[in-house]
């Protein structure tokens, strides 16, 4: 599979969790789902800013919930949403959050 498609399907997954009411996207939400036990997997943009790679990694393993590197942009994913730039969402349900890693590249946590 192409990377221009593997793109295009985590952007879909992602744009269906959203519609569902499973997504937190923006740092603020990220972190409010990761302290409140919601989240289940945190993705970030590949071109996030490298402090808030850092923040989220850091954060993900105090909270042990795994985080992956999406293969597109802020801007990308943030249209995939509906909204503006975004680098980061927390996946809040299990069964997106299996679909969305099997596409992703998991980092160390």
């Amino acid at each position: 599979m192409s990377e221009q498609e593997n793109s295009r399907k985590v952007l879909s997954l992602l744009g269906l969790c959203q519609r569902a009411g499973k997504l937190k996207s923006g740092e603020l939400a990220c972190e409010t789902a990761l302290a409140s036990g919601q989240a289940v997997l945190v993705v970030l943009s590949r071109d996030a800013a490298p402090w808030t790679v850092k923040k989220f990694t850091q954060k993900c393993h105090y909270y042990q919930i795994p985080a992956a590197v999406l293969p597109c942009t802020k801007e990308e994913l943030g249209k995939a949403l509906g909204k503006g730039y975004r680098s980061c969402a927390a996946v809040c349900e299990a069964g997106f959050a299996k679909s969305v890693s099997g596409l992703t590249e998991t980092l160390d946590v």
